[in-house]
């Protein structure tokens, strides 16, 4: 594997860690998941296991340790933006129906720091925390700064469409982007013309809970 940060077995614990963030794993899946020796994935998996960072389930497999929860509690402290902005994504996904995300800027990428799925059977899911690159999708060109609406089609995923806007401080920086997305069969090849006026609603709610 290509080293992320300069430091090997980190890079390499990460790499169990993302291994095992959909679902837990016996050690053949884990070494399968990871491409990682299946000793090295042993040795890791032990050591994040110690750390709290892993742990096994009934069946003894794999999976995410509790250690993550309070860490992740504190990360979600020092980012009061996802509390803040709760109560506007919960009325913007029952409004339309939608999946609806925030994102944030995190170095070269953007992070999801709050993910709320639609109702529909057929819906599309990102999972809160992940990272995703700012240069495809509607979210990350906003970030990236190309406007306080942008709508993409098929950018990031096959058969997907977002409109995401603008959330900026009282200083007028952009502090984060509030996306809706789904499948492009409902949010058509125009979802700003659908959803642009809610989203860009949602965003001004949350930049007015901002202190």
């Amino acid at each position: 594997m290509d080293s992320v940060s300069g430091v090997g077995v980190l890079d390499k614990g990460v790499l169990v860690l993302r291994a095992l963030e959909r679902t837990p794993l016996d050690l053949a899946g884990l070494q399968a998941a990871t491409g990682l020796p299946r000793a090295t994935a042993h040795r890791l998996a032990s050591a994040l296991e110690d750390h709290g960072l892993v742990r096994r389930d009934g069946q003894g497999r794999f999976c995410l340790g509790f250690e993550l929860i309070r860490l992740g509690r504190l990360a979600a402290a020092e980012l009061p933006l996802a509390e803040l902005a709760h109560d506007a994504m919960v009325d913007l996904r029952d409004r339309t129906g939608e999946s609806v995300q925030l994102y944030v800027r995190d170095g070269d990428g953007r992070r999801c720091v709050v993910s709320l799925e639609s109702t529909h059977g057929l819906r599309w899911i990102v999972p809160e925390g992940a990272l995703l690159p700012l240069e495809r999708g509607s979210a990350g060109r906003v970030l990236a700064g190309e406007g306080d609406l942008v709508e993409s089609v098929e950018e990031r995923e096959p058969g997907v469409a977002s409109v995401s806007a603008a959330v900026r401080d009282r200083r007028g920086e952009v502090v984060g982007a509030v996306s809706v997305s789904g499948p492009v069969e409902r949010l058509t090849r125009r979802p700003a013309k659908q959803f642009g006026g809610a989203v860009v609603e949602a965003a001004v709610a949350i930049a007015a809970t901002l202190p």
